[in-house]
């Protein structure tokens, strides 16, 4: 193919090489790479496990017939996921595990429509890989005509945190952020005048797709997740873990709402979302395909909406869960997870198979910010700490009976050091759980990590928008090694035989250029060796 005729009309510019402080509030298109060219494809966001390929894809203009993916020299077919054909899926089965496969996207009639590039299957269940790294990171949304982190800035940190060649990603929720009725956020934000100038009103009573909706939450989410990752993840498979401003609303308890469980038109957002931008979860052996947003009529049989695993060889394990969409109102029988998928969160805990088992729910234990839909009863005092001495209006103290069950479990193992990666509080953290409640955990402390933030909105960290930061509750002994700082920022960790290395990452927006992204090195690194 003559390269000048692939490039005509798709050659953006350059690598992204500075922004002035004064334009952190302007509008930014992330630059499109150098040495790969994304033609007509705006967005391409991957998954993968030991035998699949699952890829979401939209492009610059709509289809007018289905595109295919080859895969090596397997053809795969497409699968259109919105109405206009501007948005695409691409599903491979039967591949050989631990592979590093050629992918090649064309029209109909073989026309590239980007270049071909390399993706890599997981290694067999049974294989033993010496080393696996991974990006956690958290709260990536936000529409920077909000007020959010402009997406080219969001974009170079991620692109700063790919340079480190993680061999996965996980992001842990708040993905999208137009909250619409919780009675605070929704006021800035979907039922804000400038929301509606913006995109337009949701009508409720009517179908997502094939309506109005549809061009409404285009207005909506496109700018808040196809700028920020553009193509740079297409060869590091992404694990998208949905969290309460997914379903768009705020998790908030008053007397006149209850934004949680989330409602019919709430849960078709977020199905919505997830269809069009990010994959879902692959089916994976050890879990079970009947869990609740699992194998659903209208997505690829055994695909999970809300449940999943990363699994690397016998290396490591990671379970990934969201707590809103199964979460109940029913007192000390309360749950934030269904019955069924704490069996089998509580059973690959306890299984043998794997080096290192990593718990990554959307909900984080460790810290609260006294939110109403946290683990913990703790809400802000008169002295702006947290404290237990008020009732958090219609928390649920089952939830923390489910929290201690799930704690248990993971002190309860052997030969592992407990780990839990999760985001939502908008800071980086680290600390080691001593205590829960009557449980004493100082013979295998919980260490309980808070990744870090890509997007935050400058008026919503929880400092500032709930008077309080990121703070051990009182139900906690904890020994905070970081405290929670309230900076973007992402966590990498390497797993290893022996022992697992955590690396921490943060980028103040009030006091660093965005050209200091470009070299962040990490300002805290931990080792947590395996017990004998």
């Amino acid at each position: 193919m003559d390269r000048r005729e692939f490039l005509t009309g798709s050659m953006g510019s350059a690598l992204l090489a500075a922004l002035p402080a004064d334009l952190l509030a302007q509008s930014g298109k992330p630059p499109r790479s150098e040495v790969w060219d994304t033609g007509r494809v705006r967005h391409l966001l991957p998954t993968v496990s030991d035998t699949r390929i699952l890829i979401k894809a939209s492009f610059a203009q709509p289809l007018s017939a289905a595109p295919t993916l080859r895969v090596g020299n397997k053809p795969v077919a497409a699968q259109m996921n919105d109405t206009r054909g501007e948005f695409w899926q691409f599903h491979a089965a039967g591949l050989e595990p631990g592979r590093r496969y050629r992918l090649l996207l064309t029209a109909k009639g073989g026309a590239a429509l980007c270049q071909p590039w390399d993706l890599s299957t997981l290694p067999a269940p049974d294989a033993r890989p010496d080393r696996f790294r991974v990006l956690f990171f958290t709260c990536a949304g936000g529409h920077e005509q909000l007020r959010y982190l402009p997406a080219a800035i969001r974009s170079r940190l991620l692109r700063r945190a790919l340079s480190y060649q993680p061999h996965v990603a996980v992001a842990n929720g708040d993905h999208i952020y137009w909250d619409l009725l919780a009675p605070r956020m929704s006021l800035s934000h979907g039922a804000s005048p400038e929301a509606e100038r913006l995109a337009g009103a949701f009508t409720r009573s009517a179908l997502v797709f094939g309506d109005k909706n549809e061009t409404v939450l285009r207005r909506v989410a496109d700018p808040q997740v196809i700028p920020v990752y553009g193509t740079d993840f297409r060869s590091t498979p992404v694990f998208f873990l949905q969290d309460d401003h997914d379903y768009f609303d705020n998790d908030e308890a008053t007397e006149t709402i209850i934004t949680f469980p989330p409602t019919w038109f709430m849960l078709q957002l977020a199905r919505a979302t997830q269809r069009l931008y990010y994959p879902e979860f692959l089916p994976e052996t050890n879990r079970p395909q009947n869990l609740p947003w699992s194998s659903s009529s209208d997505r690829i049989p055994g695909l999970s909406e809300s449940f999943g695993t990363v699994r690397y060889g016998q290396l490591a394990e990671i379970l990934l869960y969201d707590v809103r969409r199964t979460m109940t109102l029913a007192g000390s029988s309360a749950v934030f997870i269904d019955s069924e998928v704490e069996k089998w969160l509580l059973a690959r805990t306890a299984s043998p198979e794997v080096t290192h088992l990593v718990h990554a729910p959307s909900n984080p234990p460790g810290w609260s910010a006294g939110k109403w839909g946290e683990w913990y009863p703790d809400v802000l005092g008169a002295d702006n700490k947290l404290t237990t001495a008020s009732r958090k209006l219609y928390w649920q103290d089952g939830w923390l009976k489910q929290h201690d069950r799930i704690m248990a479990a993971l002190a309860a193992m052997k030969g592992r050091t407990p780990l839990i990666v999760s985001g939502d509080l908008h800071a980086v953290a680290i600390g080691k759980m001593l205590r829960s409640g009557a449980l004493n955990l100082q013979s295998n402390p919980i260490t309980t990590v808070l990744s870090g933030p890509i997007g935050t909105h400058p008026d919503f960290w929880p400092s500032a928008f709930r008077g309080v930061g990121a703070t051990p509750p009182s139900h906690l002994d904890m020994r905070e090694e970081i405290k929670p700082i309230e900076q973007h920022g992402f966590t990498l960790a390497d797993f290893l035989p022996d022992r697992t290395i955590l690396r921490f990452f943060k980028w103040d927006v009030n006091s660093q250029s965005p050209d200091a992204i470009d070299t962040l090195e990490p300002f805290h690194t931990t080792e947590l060796g395996r017990p004998i």
